[in-house]
């Protein structure tokens, strides 16, 4: 199965996060509505009906574009693409076939810590089509046009990726690229990200009749549907059939994909000029002043924050949690000389801490100069790693924190058992723990480990471990 070469494409459909929809006056946001209900005359395809574009939606595609390491073009027009679904009530689709609005550019992603560049050949403008609903245990179909309308913008990468970790990996910054840019709100339960995956496999450069994945919506299906498709196309090849080009849909509970239809080409979308939309025409002004009101993205705030030799992994959690919170996270740690121990901390400790939906008061600088204050106490031996989870729950929870050390007073927090107390501790556990003490004395130094969690218990987490891993060593020689 090695000898045949995996190549991949991606186009990404990212929902613009407008007020409105693309050609219509209609609720942009249809989460938890009735069907059929944010909806109008355009949306339904009525006779007579006339699209106005919405210019938000240019200026949002005016952005992806710098997301994208390019420039938006100038020039750019609308076409029909024809197909005809009963959710997609004109019969056609408003979209940009061969002026797109964005043209080249490129993503750079990182995997095993090795980055690659992955080229972007267009990001094109164009209205989503509705939604088929098919209850269960029926034979008829729903059409819910809600959805209709909605603007979206759709990347194609080239097929660069030759890997389902590189796939996963290109999902991952086009959504964190959208995200941080401002372009959508890059929810992916409510399908404001859907990934399309082009899949074929070869075993020459040539590349091999590929199969499309629709509508995948979170990165582990896209990594998941990659590597069944895989070795679908390889053993099919391997018994001697074809690979028919078709689309194929993803089941997620069983981690398998399953023929829909064949693929069309091109062709047979019959693409014309979209009449009733005039094309965009952009100035040097307006593409300008786009370029100068970008944000920090996160490629530069990976290569800043890998500068400061903090784990990938670490930057990872970081970048991906909410776009403004990672922003003013990674912004503010990035001049920090302690920038890797202050990222450890947020990640892991007040990151866990905001997914159970804690209120957080503190300003984000009296934050980071809080924690640098934490930083010193475990740093000299009065505070435990198990207490700084409690001292930093406390400086969350905090409309300001003048003095942290105070604060951890004031908590029970500090360590402050004295030698005397510690040895007392030690002599009720090692008296308690007779086979622990047996394991240590035959080599086994992991058993120390669990004697000091045991007197850590015993002084309420007050004692300094090192000190009472030492004083339990110590102790033990004299036995």
């Amino acid at each position: 199965m090695n000898e045949y070469k995996l190549t991949i494409g991606i186009e990404t459909h990212v929902q613009l996060k407008t007020k409105t929809k693309l050609f219509s006056g209609s609720d942009n946001d249809d989460r938890d509505t009735l069907p059929n209900t944010k909806v109008n005359h355009i949306d339904f395809g009525m006779p007579g009906a006339l699209p106005v574009l919405n210019k938000k939606a240019v200026d949002l595609a005016m952005r992806a574009a710098f997301a994208l390491n390019t420039k938006p073009q100038k020039y750019s027009k609308f076409d029909r693409k024809h197909y005809f679904y009963p959710d997609l009530p004109m019969g056609y689709q408003i979209s940009q076939f061969d002026e797109p609005i964005i043209l080249g550019g490129f993503v750079d992603i990182y995997v095993n810590n090795e980055k690659k560049k992955i080229g972007i050949t267009r990001a094109h403008l164009e209205a989503d089509a509705g939604k088929s609903v098919h209850p269960e245990n029926s034979d008829y179909s729903l059409v819910d046009l809600n959805r209709s309308g909605t603007p979206l913008l759709e990347i194609v990468s080239e097929p660069d990726m030759h890997s389902s970790a590189e796939a996963r990996a290109y999902a991952k910054e086009i959504y964190l690229l959208m995200k941080f840019a401002g372009v959508s709100n890059a929810n992916l339960f409510y399908g404001n990200m859907r990934f399309d995956v082009n899949v074929s496999v070869s075993k020459d450069d040539v590349l091999g009749t590929r199969a499309e994945i629709k509508n995948l919506n979170s990165f582990r299906s896209v990594e998941k549907a990659v590597e069944y498709e895989y070795k679908r196309q390889v053993e099919l090849l391997e018994s001697g059939e074809k690979i028919i080009q078709e689309t194929r849909g993803w089941d997620d509970s069983k981690n398998i994909t399953y023929s829909m239809r064949s693929k069309e080409n091109a062709d047979d979308y019959r693409y014309m000029p979209e009449p009733d939309v005039p094309p965009i025409e952009l100035t040097d002004e307006q593409i300008s002043e786009t370029e100068k009101s970008m944000p920090i993205l996160p490629f530069t705030l990976r290569d800043k924050l890998l500068e400061k030799n903090i784990d990938p992994a670490i930057i990872d959690v970081l970048l991906e949690s909410d776009a403004e919170y990672s922003l003013e996270n990674t912004k503010s740690i990035i001049n920090e000389n302690d920038a890797r121990q202050i990222a450890n901390l947020i990640v892991n400790i007040e990151v866990p801490l905001r997914a159970k939906d804690t209120e957080v008061k503190i300003s984000n600088e009296d934050r980071i100069n809080a924690y640098k204050n934490v930083m010193l106490l475990l740093d000299s031996n009065k505070l435990s790693s198990s207490n700084a989870k409690i001292l930093i729950e406390e400086i969350l929870l905090s409309d300001n924190v003048a003095d942290v050390e105070k604060l951890a007073e004031q908590k029970g927090l500090l360590q402050t058992v004295n030698t005397d107390d510690i040895m007392k501790f030690i002599a009720q556990v090692v008296s308690e723990n007779p086979a622990a003490v047996e394991d240590i004395k035959a080599g086994q130094e992991k058993a120390i480990g669990y004697l000091v969690g045991q007197v850590m218990k015993l002084s309420q987490g007050k004692t300094n471990p090192e000190v009472a891993k030492q004083l339990i060593s110590d102790h033990l020689k004299t036995l």
